[in-house]
């Protein structure tokens, strides 16, 4: 629980964060949270601009790319429609980054509820943002260039199972497919 900065300050107390938002109020309250923290900034783009993000004044100020760092694309490429390469995106981030980096995704998948699909896709047709479920296959091709921890890509639920958690017996209701890959 808690924000990416916190939780990973658990582990390594000298970690450096920089989240990325195109919401410009999330981008205020990011920068209201972070208020005095010099080791944690956002930056306000659009996830398709990697070149942007990457060479901002915040990435470059808290990131070194020499070093192993870990991207964090979670619950987020779902917005980025299939005709903008959205694995063509991700691979321009994964082609900055060095060995023994990671890449966790979180991703919507059609192949959840199939029954749910459709209305969900009438839903969506009518939201402002797009989202695009995409398959077990095309969440997978978003991991070229990196080896995949155990378990692999699986519903999110299958990587931190809950012992009698609500989704033991069906982990395909969460909806979502999560995986970490490791660059090599």
């Amino acid at each position: 629980m808690g924000n990416v900065h916190e939780v990973a300050r658990r582990v390594a107390p000298q970690a450096r964060v920089v989240y990325v938002d195109i919401d410009p109020v999330a981008v205020a309250q990011s920068r209201a949270l972070l208020a005095g923290d010099d080791q944690a900034d956002v930056v306000h783009a659009d996830l398709r601009e990697p070149d942007r993000i990457l060479g901002s004044e915040q990435a470059r100020r808290l990131l070194d790319f020499d070093q192993p760092v870990g991207l964090l694309m979670l619950a987020v490429l779902q917005s980025i429609p299939d005709a903008d390469d959205p694995a063509g995106v991700v691979a321009r981030y994964s082609d900055r980054v060095t060995a023994g980096s990671h890449l966790v995704i979180a991703h919507p998948s059609a192949d959840s509820r199939p029954d749910e699909i459709g209305r969900v896709r009438e839903i969506v047709a009518r939201m402002p943002n797009t989202m695009t479920p995409r398959t077990h296959q095309q969440i997978s091709q978003f991991f070229a260039g990196f080896d995949l921890v155990e378990p692999g890509l699986v519903w999110v639920p299958q990587w931190r199972p809950e012992p009698d958690g609500e989704f033991e017996a069906h982990p395909e209701r969460s909806i979502s497919y999560g995986g970490v890959g490791r660059k090599p």
